[in-house]
Parts: structure tokens; sequence; C-alpha cells
């Protein structure tokens, strides 16, 4: 943590929504003109997409089906917390592009699936802002050195978690129409991921300030069998806090219409309030970790 550069993490898993979490922080940063300096974490992995190919068909020659993006093997996280170690301390760091799509393609020039050139990030910037599956992972290697803290160096970290049908039917839906894969081939996705899913996603919801899940109000017991995503008006939203103290509850409960608290750390929100409610919530911790950065300077 810094006070002079800090760092927000949004981490949630492929398809969760963290890309929506990260339209709205780029709503407030623009509103208040913060200057923030961008990485993802698809940036972070090992391979580009032909290597992660062979290097998956390798594992399952040694007996390995569960070698994914969801563990530490396939992602460079001692690079990713170099970066946030340097930035946290000067500001500094570099970072990359993971070209996902043809509209990428024509942005970057490159091909789907490659990796653009290291480049610093932008200098004088307010704060970083990280989005991807790591931004609290810890984990304890046997090796003197070798642990894993990423988690520890973020001033806020957002946890993003749909409850997990839900999560597999936006997965589901979102590589089916944008990337063209058939049904089966995600679920075979879903299934080398599991372990490293238990094993590294999800503890890092217990380190996170706040999380957002999103609970689906209609039917979804077989999500491979379901024709659309529950919308927002047909889910609602619990946001949990990891430290409630000094969040004005009332003021919410005032502000976002047909809400109650289930717990005294948690919130429940009509979906449809999802980006009400992220601008009431964030913003406030967004202006003071700006405002104490501006202080430290």
């Amino acid at each position: 943590m810094s006070a002079k550069h800090p760092i927000i993490s949004v981490t949630g898993s492929s398809g969760a929504g963290t890309t929506s979490v990260r339209r709205t922080f780029e709503h407030i940063f623009r509103r208040e003109q913060i200057a923030a300096a961008f990485i993802e974490g698809d940036a972070f992995h090992r391979f580009d997409r032909d290597a992660m190919c062979a290097a998956v068909a390798e594992e399952e020659a040694r007996g390995n089906r569960n070698f994914t993006h969801f563990g530490p093997d396939a992602n460079l996280l001692a690079e990713l917390e170099s970066v946030f170690r340097s930035y946290g301390e000067s500001g500094t760091g570099k970072t990359r592009h993971y070209v996902h799509d043809e509209e990428e393609e024509a942005l970057y020039g490159q091909a789907p699936g490659t990796f653009t050139n290291w480049e610093a990030l932008p200098e004088n910037s307010d704060l970083l802002f990280y989005e991807g599956l790591h931004g609290a992972v810890k984990i304890e290697a046997a090796g003197a050195g070798s642990e894993i803290n990423i988690g520890q160096h973020p001033d806020l970290k957002i946890g993003v978690v749909p409850v997990i049908n839900l999560e597999w039917i936006q997965k589901i839906h979102r590589d089916r129409s944008a990337r063209g894969y058939s049904t089966e081939e995600v679920m075979d996705m879903m299934l080398r991921r599991m372990p490293d899913y238990v094993h590294y996603i999800c503890p890092q919801f217990t380190r996170t300030d706040i999380n957002f899940q999103r609970v689906p109000t209609v039917d979804t017991s077989n999500p491979f069998a379901a024709r659309w995503i529950p919308t927002a008006d047909e889910s609602m939203v619990i946001i949990r806090f990891a430290r409630p103290r000094g969040i004005d509850f009332p003021y919410l409960l005032s502000m976002i219409h047909d809400s109650f608290m289930s717990r005294a750390n948690s919130i429940v929100i009509p979906g449809a309030k999802l980006d009400l409610a992220m601008q009431l919530i964030l913003t406030p911790f967004v202006l003071k970790l700006v405002e104490r950065r501006r202080r430290a300077a």
C-alpha cells in the first residue's frame, strides 16, 4: 500500500463481469478528472494463444489436465507483483496488452492471441487500476523468498463474484458468441480450471475490501441449457464490506430503493441498481485515495 501511489485492483473469474466494473471506474475517473494508469491481468499471462495451446498439450501428455490461466504456472505473477511494488514505491512500471479479437487486431495491428510490446506506464498518474484474475492472490511456496503476495499491495481490492451457475452462464454465452467456442469446449475448459479456481481464485475473495455478488432470481439450475443470461432486473446483488465501519448504510438504503441489509456488513440491492450503487460506494473511496496522495506529495 502506498499513500503517494495508490493501487486499485478488481478481481474476478473469467466471465464474472469485471469489465463492467472497470467501465464504472473509468466513468468515475473521467468525472473526477483522475489520471489513472491501467493494467489488464491478461497482459501477465505467460504464453500467447498458440504457445498456451502447446503448453496445455504438453502438460496433458504428462498427465496434468488442469493447466490453465487460473493457476500460477501459466502466468507471470512474480512480475505482476514486481510492477505493483514498483508503482507503489515510485509510480512507475511496465505493462503490455493481450490482443483478444479482430476488433483489437484493428486497434493494435497484431493478430488475436498475441501480446504487444512492453511499455512504461504513463507518467504522473494519480493511481494504478488493475482488472484481472489475480489482483488479491497470495501463494505460499516452499522455497525461501518465493512467496507471491500480490494482495498486499493494492489500497482498495474489489471482488466481482456472481454465484457460480450465473458465472458459468455468462462465460458460456460470451465464449460461444464472441469467441466461437462450442458449449462442449467451454464445459471442458471449466472442468480443467476447477482445481485452480478452488485453490487460487476463490481464496482471494476473503482478502478483498468489497465484494459484489450477483444472484439471479430466476431458475439457473442447469447453466449449460440456459438460453440467455438473466438480466439485471432478474437479479439481486449482495455487496459485502470487509470493514463496514465508516460505511453510511442509512444513506445507501435511502438512495437505492428496494435495498436492505442482510447482515451487519452486507447490503442487498436490485440488480438494475448496481451501477448506481457502485457510483455511490466507490467514488468516496477513490476520492479518499487521491486526496491522500495529494497530501503525501
